[in-house]
């Protein structure tokens, strides 16, 4: 390992020690630890990453909201959910692109995906290969699976529409999104070397896992020299991740929860403050403190 990349594993294992389970209260996967069965796990885990996007305040709000209404047991209200009885229960959700007709064809694929497989784990695991070098093939697989149940009770003629708000929930590596939200849930459901994510889908290795990239971590990672990529996208998902693998093979996505909390807790500002910069556990490396830019060789 040339000099460059172990300063940079130096400094993000610093980090990834500070940011460690006590932040939890800071980000949507402290919703996971209220529930002990797994299948109550996967679900608050795939609808707080469906709704892990814009005000950090807003977000938890929302997931409060739709878990509240789901009861003590995810798993059971699924179980019965009802797109008659129940979709009304969600009629005043709101949650800036998304809404409550969402949120119900999101519940209704998973009371399918329930009655054919007995966790969410194993419906994903129908398309999933460990000789794959990542997920994203068993990614598009589930994601095109899950676009392929009945949604008849919401979109009755010509299936799901292309612009219908539950495929906001639902992006796949086929349309080459970044897909922040799918790559954090399966962070969620996948690692278990710390005490951070749950990890309850054991069969999956965690080395095959792709970052999830959001606006924080696209940033944070171009001024860093993991990537020179403009445009958050898969590419940019691949190349960030694969250039973490140097430091962490077995693991590259370990560094993403201290990661983002530079960003959630406004830590790090887009541009140079003096005084601000230097208390950055990554300052050293970090363009933006006009220091060398760093491009992993």
């Amino acid at each position: 390992m040339n000099l460059k990349l172990s300063n940079l594993k130096r400094q993000l294992e610093e980090l990834y020690r500070t940011y460690d389970r006590k932040y939890l209260d800071s980000d949507p996967l402290k919703f996971l630890y209220n529930y002990i069965e797994h299948q109550d796990v996967e679900i608050a885990g795939i609808i707080s990453s469906a709704l892990a996007y814009g005000n950090v305040k807003q977000i938890f709000t929302s997931i409060e909201n739709i878990l509240g209404i789901m009861g003590s047991s995810p798993y059971e209200f699924v179980l019965s959910f009802d797109p008659l009885k129940d979709n009304p229960r969600f009629r005043n959700f709101k949650h800036r692109f998304n809404d409550g007709k969402d949120i119900s064809l999101l519940l209704y694929y998973l009371r399918q995906i329930y009655e054919q497989h007995r966790t969410l784990g194993g419906f994903y695991l129908a398309g999933y290969s460990s000789k794959d070098t990542n997920i994203e093939s068993s990614l598009s697989k589930f994601i095109e699976r899950i676009l392929k149940l009945d949604c008849s009770p919401f979109y009755s003629i010509g299936g799901l529409p292309k612009n219908a708000g539950v495929r906001y929930f639902l992006s796949s590596p086929a349309n080459k999104s970044a897909c922040k939200r799918m790559n954090l849930f399966l962070r969620w459901m996948v690692r278990n070397e710390d005490d951070i994510d749950p990890g309850i889908w054991t069969e999956i290795s965690p080395s095959q896992l792709i970052l999830p990239l959001d606006t924080h971590t696209a940033r944070i990672c171009r001024y860093i020299g993991l990537t020179e990529r403009k445009n958050t996208s898969w590419k940019m998902a691949l190349e960030v991740t694969e250039n973490l693998k140097l430091l962490a093979p077995d693991d590259p996505v370990k560094y993403d929860f201290a990661i983002c909390r530079l960003g959630i807790l406004d830590i790090c500002e887009h541009e140079y403050r003096n005084g601000v910069c230097e208390k950055c556990q990554l300052y050293s490396m970090c363009s933006i403190g006009n220091r060398n830019k760093n491009e992993l060789k």
